[in-house]
């Protein structure tokens, strides 16, 4: 399964949000939300970027999250965006640090 699909899924679930809540949420015609927003998880229709946007803020993740190649690199996003922008300066350093060794 492409990873947008799968990703949609598991942030709605943590979100504990249902699939006609996160549409409706997101902008979606109420009539239409959970069988679009099921298309979406199941793959079989694949949001627009805007929608994309739309959707990630609503359950407070990067839109990134949703595109990540790797999982390794989609927990980070998640994480970077939980941290202040004072931790996130310090994340930063911290990884260019590692270069160095």
């Amino acid at each position: 399964m492409p990873a947008l699909p799968r990703r949609l899924k598991e942030a709605r679930q943590r979100a504990a949000l249902s699939q006609e809540k996160l549409g409706i949420e997101a902008g979606l015609d109420p009539m239409s939300a959970s069988a679009r927003m099921n298309r979406y998880e199941l793959g079989k229709r694949i949001p627009n970027l805007e929608l994309v946007e739309r959707i990630a803020d609503v359950l407070r993740v990067p839109t990134a999250y949703f595109y990540a190649v790797g999982d390794d690199e989609a927990e980070l996003l998640l994480r970077f965006h939980e941290l202040s922008n004072q931790n996130r300066a310090k994340a930063i350093a911290f990884v260019c640090s590692l270069r160095d060794l």
